[in-house]
């Protein structure tokens, strides 16, 4: 299952040295839906190398603010601490997954 990224463990969560992966959302974001239970399979199939979560853009302005979002859904993609890549947009599962390899 995905992680809840938020204002206070976005730190943390970077810090971590594994890759990691947010899909920054909202609840009315139609697009997001589609993107939703994509996320969530790639949270189980990666589950242990790659951290990856949501993070809702109404609750965490801090994060979204700190990295420009300003379409959602955007997939932001980090690697040793430093962002790598990123999507704007749904994509099929395979566009997150040859992202997320690139990671490992």
């Amino acid at each position: 299952m995905a992680l809840e990224i938020t204002n206070s463990n976005f730190e943390e969560l970077l810090s971590e040295g594994k890759p990691l992966v947010i899909d920054f959302w909202a609840p009315w974001c139609g697009p997001c839906k589609m993107v939703a239970p994509i996320i969530e399979e790639l949270a189980g199939e990666y589950d242990g190398k790659v951290i990856i979560g949501k993070c809702d853009v109404d609750d965490n302005d801090e994060v979204a603010a700190r990295f420009g979002i300003r379409n959602i859904p955007t997939v932001l993609f980090f690697k040793n601490g430093e962002l790598v890549d990123k999507h704007v947009g749904s994509a099929p599962k395979t566009a997150f997954a040859e992202k997320i390899e690139a990671l490992l």
